[in-house]
């Protein structure tokens, strides 16, 4: 999945960047830097989400009620997301190379600053990281100085997700900061939309996101409300995404590439509590083949990618 960041290198010829599309893809260009050195970044910074819209399918079976997220001030949660991403690449005929991020676990503590309401309806969420891990050396390295960094959300009532704050810790290095930011870019594509109309056990609706990427995508979820037990919803989740163009036009006026192919989808499931920010658990996994060309046809690049996110308590 790309992600909200897609910081990787410019390079001045047009299949020269096919080097490092999984880089970009995956906004691990971050590494690029000594693990063990930050560099100075605002104490905050937010990044924008695309508008969703949903539309309910089937209603359900009765009894049917709306669903709202409504979690009020004050109200605390201690939750875990753990992400991953598996990139191989291979141009031409050349050996196939490995451009994954390894799986990062972010604890996080959840705090409700603001509760949604008439005059505000939107539910403002701080979110406290630490005890940060990843299987990988280098990168575990690298996020011990970003213990205690912040994350912020803003969440509708439907649990959409409006806006996306990061207040990285001033020792964080540039590898702890792009991964986390690829780990809440997957988590906040991830969101699953509720239906304003009133819905029961077995209802069906779709989400429609953009994704803002190097690559404009359309991303469709599809939920279906498995089980209700009071405030808490099972979700099943299936993805796709499809680009809104043939062609990648690539960021600094390095050229283009053809789209050849774009396959990425995947499923999961959810479960949300109503009176709660974040979702109680979930694992979902997303992935596909993508196929890239430069213009005149010389070159071709193809990549797999499988993006998974999971949350537990």
């Amino acid at each position: 999945m790309p992600q909200l960041s897609t910081s990787g290198r410019r390079v001045p010829y047009a299949f020269a960047a096919a080097l490092t599309l999984a880089t970009l893809l995956t906004a691990c260009s971050g590494s690029e830097q000594p693990p063990n050195t930050s560099s100075a970044t605002p104490s905050e910074f937010t990044v924008p989400v695309t508008a969703s819209t949903v539309e309910v399918l089937d209603a359900g079976i009765e009894p049917r009620q709306s669903l709202r997220m409504s979690p009020p001030v004050g109200t605390t949660q201690a939750a875990t997301l753990i992400t991953s991403a598996v990139v191989s690449q291979q141009i031409d005929q050349q050996p196939v190379k490995d451009f994954s991020s390894p799986e990062i676990t972010i604890p996080l503590n959840a705090v409700v600053t603001t509760a949604a309401s008439a005059q505000t309806p939107t539910t403002v969420v701080d979110l406290t990281l630490s005890d940060m891990s990843t299987p990988d050396a280098t990168l575990q390295a690298a996020l011990g100085g970003a213990d205690g960094s912040g994350a912020g959300l803003s969440i509708t009532e439907s649990g959409s997700i409006t806006a996306l704050r990061l207040r990285p810790a001033g020792d964080s290095a540039n590898a702890a900061r792009a991964a986390i930011e690829q780990a809440f870019g997957q988590a906040v594509y991830r969101t699953v939309a509720l239906p304003d109309a009133p819905v029961g056990v077995g209802a069906r609706w779709t989400v429609k996101q953009e994704v803002s990427s190097e690559i404009l995508l359309d991303q469709t979820t599809t939920v279906t409300l498995t089980a209700r037990d009071g405030d808490r919803l099972t979700l099943a989740v299936e993805v796709s995404q499809t680009p809104q163009s043939s062609v990648w036009n690539l960021a600094g006026n390095a050229g283009i590439l053809n789209i050849d192919q774009y396959v990425m989808a995947g499923s999961g499931t959810v479960t949300v509590d109503m009176t709660l920010p974040l979702p109680v658990s979930g694992d979902m996994s997303i992935g596909g083949d993508q196929a890239y060309s430069d213009p005149d046809g010389s070159s071709v690049i193809k990549q797999s990618i499988t993006n998974t996110i999971r949350w537990t308590q």
